[in-house]
């Protein structure tokens, strides 16, 4: 950042990117030719009164990666709104990777022109973990997440290290910033991660910045070699969430479930109110995340979680309650994750919608950068 933007700019937020918008052979062959995340988004189905599916994508339309002209437009929108750059979804199955095209085209290009982090993905591919299909075989394992040892720690960095050299890099405190998505499965973490951090200094870095996401299930972050944490409040896994589990220990007013089973719904009013924590009851350093929408029924049906009636204003009191979490902290320091730009499918994003349009981002861009920024 320069000094200009450092003034001007309240927080330095990010928004999470999910690559899932073009064909690759392995959804071919699990889901049929062509699957995308369009797929789950166009099929999605009203499941209760006033339920809003599916959802229809605004001025970008149903985009393909693959086509650089669609990554620049994102961009543009994305700087243009008071966003500071993408963290890119990454995937690394010992050695083995998915979904990887858009981002090495973006990093082999130098287009666009616009900052970046990397984010690892670091779980396991169930079958329900892209398709709302239910059957008896809906849990069974696509791409099984694995940690072989020393030899795949390095391949991955030496994969990783192009991106983190790049002058498009987020970094904090001068490292790269790294995110991982379930830090606690990663067996002997802190080892792994003082070792790519010895790697980082080697190859001329000031050493990496590692964020890992909890929802108040990680006692000791330190513990597993993090700098710090991401507190979102809802995952991509809601089963695994404490929050979601235990709603009967929250005041959320969760409606009954409809027909048979589902699904879960919460008014996001009420929802926000719980999705920013107190930064400061913490001893270890946390990031705030920001959620513009939820419905997660695309992927997960009568299974997902929505959180209802939505709107433009509504966020940007969310994005106002983060930022005050944030008050006082040095510039460098006052990171806000967005939870999602274009998460479709689970119905968290900020790319302008039919309805709405580029309400969300001009939410966000009105208390980030203000009227007249």
């Amino acid at each position: 950042m320069n000094t200009s933007q450092s003034e001007a700019i309240k927080a330095r937020a990010i928004a999470f990117y999910l690559p899932q918008f073009h064909p690759i052979p392995e959804n071919d062959a699990w889901w049929g030719p062509g699957f995308t995340e369009w797929t789950n988004v166009v099929r999605a189905k009203p499941l209760f009164k006033g339920h809003e599916q599916p959802v229809i994508p605004g001025e970008l339309g149903f985009y393909d990666l693959r086509l650089p002209e669609t990554r620049l437009a994102q961009a543009e929108l994305a700087s243009s709104h008071g966003i500071e750059g993408f963290c890119y979804w990454h995937y690394w199955f010992a050695g083995r990777r998915i979904l990887e095209r858009p981002f090495n085209e973006v990093l082999d290009t130098g287009e666009p022109d616009f900052p970046f982090c990397l984010g690892w993905a670091n779980h396991s591919w169930k079958e329900n973990s892209w398709t709302g299909l239910r059957h008896r075989d809906s849990k069974r394992v696509l791409i099984g997440q694995t940690y072989p040892g020393v030899e795949d720690d390095r391949a991955h960095f030496d994969y990783l290290l192009k991106a983190f050299k790049d002058r498009r890099y987020i970094t904090v405190d001068g490292k790269p910033l790294f995110v991982i998505f379930r830090p606690a499965d990663i067996p002997e973490a802190k080892n792994r991660f003082d070792l790519w951090r010895q790697w980082a200094v080697e190859a001329g870095l000031s050493g990496l910045y590692i964020i890992g996401i909890s929802a108040l299930d990680i006692a000791d972050p330190h513990a597993l070699g993090l700098d710090a944490v991401i507190l979102s409040m809802l995952t991509a896994s809601n089963e695994d969430n404490p929050l979601v589990r235990n709603f009967s220990k929250l005041v959320w007013r969760l409606r009954k479930r409809l027909f048979s089973g589902g699904p879960r719904i919460v008014e996001y009013a009420e929802a926000i109110r719980h999705l920013v924590p107190q930064l400061d009851r913490h001893d270890y350093k946390t990031y705030p995340c920001a959620f513009p929408n939820w419905d997660n029924t695309p992927r997960k049906g009568r299974g997902g979680l929505v959180l209802a009636h939505s709107t433009p204003e509504l966020f940007e009191a969310h994005v106002n309650n983060a930022l005050k979490q944030l008050k006082g902290r040095p510039q460098e320091h006052r990171l806000l994750f967005i939870k999602s730009w274009n998460e479709w499918a689970e119905g968290n994003y900020l790319e302008p919608c039919a309805k709405w349009g580029r309400g969300y981002l001009m939410a966000l861009r009105k208390v980030i950068v203000g009227n007249n920024g």
